[in-house]
């Protein structure tokens, strides 16, 4: 490796690991941006699951349809979980200086019979704590919601500590 390479982070090497490449953070959808720093805490905005500037599915959770089943919207959740690490390494430069996850938000476009928020924004919750150990143990709301920007399935932000 030369000077001129950059540096992988702990993080970004147990994304790897799972087959997880950090992507560039996503450009905003509207008037905001992706994270901002107040003392030692990055707050993200809420991250929609795009890849490569796009959304891998949309619509609904929990509908009979079976438009977007709880699994599948699970490894969405764990997608804006990964872009909300993006948008934090945009802040800190480093994965590596989180101390904790303090709080992670997620909502879930729900058939208002569904109840298993809870387990999709698990997604989001598993991956931070495989990719940060005790660092990503965290306090946590999952809410469902009649519909998301962009007709997501799902959005996540995240409150993080950092050094």
């Amino acid at each position: 490796m030369s000077a001129a390479d950059p540096v992988v982070s702990a993080v970004e090497g147990r994304l790897s690991e799972r087959g997880i490449t950090l992507p560039a953070v996503v450009p905003p959808l509207a008037s905001y941006v992706p994270a901002v720093i107040s003392g030692n805490h990055v707050f993200t905005s809420g991250q929609l699951p795009m890849i490569d500037g796009k959304l891998p599915a949309s619509g609904k959770v929990g509908t009979q349809d079976g438009n977007v089943d709880p699994e599948a919207a699970a490894r969405l959740a764990a997608t804006c979980a990964v872009n909300a690490l993006a948008a934090i390494k945009g802040q800190i430069g480093d994965l590596d200086r989180i101390t904790r996850i303090v709080k992670v938000v997620g909502f879930v476009a729900s058939d208002p019979s569904f109840t298993g928020q809870p387990g999709v924004i698990n997604g989001a919750s598993d991956l931070l704590g495989a990719v940060l150990g005790d660092a990503g143990v965290h306090a946590r709301s999952a809410v469902g919601v009649s519909v998301l920007p962009l007709d997501s399935p799902v959005e996540v932000e995240i409150i993080a500590e950092f050094v």
